[in-house]
């Protein structure tokens, strides 16, 4: 058996202990039910990771409002039946043996578009007639094929920190033990940093500085409407892959000051803004960036093609602290138990020690 490395050891964020640095990636599942509530298939589908062996389960992109769903099907914690949904699905995580976490969506002009597998997907958009809705964003942008988003107002801002503080207080009644604001892959946040999406000429366009102060406010709200002991993550883009977007200079700069907002871990991707931005594809392209971000004085983690068990040992802790693991986990709830490579009956859950 192979020796355990670093990426199985635990780690510490504020008051939470996770026992290990391999995680679930948050994978929309679009399979909420009609009122936004966790379903029957987020219980089964989340439980089979929690008992796979990571240490954390990040569970998928979870609107704050209806508006900043990206689609009718996703989950949602504004509402008193989502919480108790959500109440649910966290405490199943949890008995099964793993942290449990969400993940926070505020899709900006990426909504109000199709599932992947109906409606033509996700370059489809579903107009408010057929159950849709008018997507908001910080201009008049649209992303690929999308409606035209409104220009946000100040009282449409206001808005958006309001129903972040509401879903954080939600997501924390709700059992979460951690909290990601989704702030990248061309999401509210990740609009109003890249001047490719940002076009404004008031206090929010403009430098990078200006062009930050939204997504520091929304930084705030959470942190502020969040518990103390709870650690805050945020997704960023690495960089925006494409001519007169965001540098990886710019992102550094960018989680610098979201570190002295309260975040506690940067969580890298990269590209996404638009459809022209280029899109890596060796392993570990995101983690690649790690060290360049570790400048911001907080643990880093990345996911991206992270699929073979030595990805973990090439990861953790040289570029990252911790690893996010999507597709290789949709394909196999097991993944991390089988990375893991150790003696079956001391790690895979007891039920299961007849199979070895």
């Amino acid at each position: 058996m192979a020796t355990a490395s670093t990426a199985w050891t635990a780690i510490q964020l504020r008051e939470l202990s996770i026992p290990n640095r391999v995680w679930l990636s948050p994978m929309c599942q679009y399979s909420a039910d009609e009122f936004g509530a966790p379903t029957d298939w987020h219980i089964a589908h989340y439980g089979a990771r929690a008992a796979g062996g990571v240490g954390m389960v990040v569970v998928e992109c979870t609107g704050v409002a209806p508006d900043m769903r990206t689609t009718a099907r996703d989950l949602g914690l504004y509402t008193e039946k989502q919480v108790t949904g959500h109440q649910r699905l966290a405490a199943a995580i949890r008995s099964i043996g793993s942290i449990p976490a969400v993940q926070l969506g505020v899709a900006g002009r990426k909504s109000s578009h199709g599932v992947p597998w109906d409606n033509a997907g996700t370059r489809n958009p579903v107009p408010p007639d057929e159950g849709g809705w008018q997507p908001l964003a910080p201009s008049p942008i649209a992303f690929a094929g999308l409606a035209v988003p409104t220009e946000m107002s100040t009282k449409d801002a206001t808005r958006v920190l309001e129903d972040i503080e509401r879903a954080a207080r939600n997501a924390h009644r709700a059992g979460y033990e951690a909290i990601e604001l989704h702030g990248a892959n061309g999401y509210l946040l990740h609009e109003f940093l890249s001047p490719l999406a940002n076009h404004r000429t008031d206090e929010w366009g403009g430098t990078l500085e200006r062009r930050m102060r939204f997504p520091l406010q929304m930084i705030e709200a959470l942190r502020a409407s969040w518990p103390e002991d709870k650690p805050v993550l945020v997704r960023l883009p690495a960089e925006d892959l494409i001519e007169d977007g965001l540098t990886t200079d710019d992102m550094v700069a960018v989680a610098t000051r979201m570190a002295a907002a309260g975040v506690d871990m940067i969580d890298l991707v990269s590209g996404a803004l638009t459809p022209a931005a280029r899109r890596l594809t060796e392993p570990l392209h995101n983690a690649r960036y790690g060290p360049r971000f570790r400048a911001a004085g907080v643990p880093v983690a990345a996911s991206g093609l992270v699929s073979e068990a030595h990805h973990l040992d090439e990861a953790v802790p040289e570029l990252v602290d911790a690893v996010l693991v999507g597709r290789a986990m949709l394909r196999d709830p097991y993944w991390a138990l089988r990375a893991l490579d150790a003696e079956p009956r001391q790690t895979w859950p007891k039920q299961y020690h007849r199979a070895f």
